[in-house]
């Protein structure tokens, strides 16, 4: 992992072979912002709701509002969602009416917690260590969430090279991120708590 200079928290991932590089001598990166999706119902109602639609709250119609207030004039060159409906109508509230491409891609979604999708969270976060490798019944483990997102990094490049992209997703789209370009183990990223804060950015070789 090199962290770049004057730069906290930006990280550079060599798409093609996987190799963490400099971002310096000569080559092109994808600036990448992670937002998660706003608040939803559901998570209001202390439930997981994992590959089910989920719905935004009123109060998380106001935070999508407020995020489109805030990375609208972002230089942009396109936003991709999870193509769950919390994230879908999150980017479609934040997003109205500027020309910024708005795009969706399954390998953004949450993890499959299978028969536990929609169950809460509190419990679900019990037993949340045993499945990094082991997928939830009906479902999939963490770290094959995270390899999936892994797959929509490598193909970024293909088109978006040299741009600033936006990405909106759920707990697993960011560990993909912090594991894949920041280089943390997942073993510490499913220890920890997920703390929101106001997007967290990339770059990605």
């Amino acid at each position: 992992m090199i962290q770049i200079p004057g730069e906290p928290g930006l990280f550079c991932f060599d798409a093609e072979d996987g190799n963490l590089t400099g971002p310096y001598g000569g080559l092109v990166a994808i600036e990448i912002v992670y937002e998660t999706h706003s608040v939803t119902e559901d998570n209001e109602r202390g439930i997981a709701t994992g590959w089910q639609p989920g719905r935004l709250s009123p109060r998380g119609r106001e935070l999508a509002a407020e995020l489109g207030r805030r990375r609208g004039g972002d230089r942009l060159a396109a936003v991709f969602s999870s193509d769950l409906a919390r994230a879908t109508e999150t980017a479609s509230i934040a997003f109205a009416g500027l020309s910024i491409p708005l795009l969706l891609d399954w390998r953004l979604r949450e993890c499959d917690y299978g028969i536990y999708n929609a169950t809460p969270a509190a419990e679900l976060l019990a037993n949340r260590g045993g499945h990094l490798d082991d997928p939830y019944p009906g479902g999939e483990s963490w770290r094959q969430a995270v390899a999936r997102v892994g797959r929509f990094l490598t193909d970024l490049p293909l088109r978006w090279e040299g741009r600033r992209v936006l990405l909106i997703g759920h707990v697993a789209t960011r560990w993909g991120l912090d594991h894949l370009i920041g280089g943390i183990p997942m073993e510490d990223l499913i220890a920890a708590d997920f703390a929101w804060q106001p997007g967290w950015e990339y770059l990605l070789r």
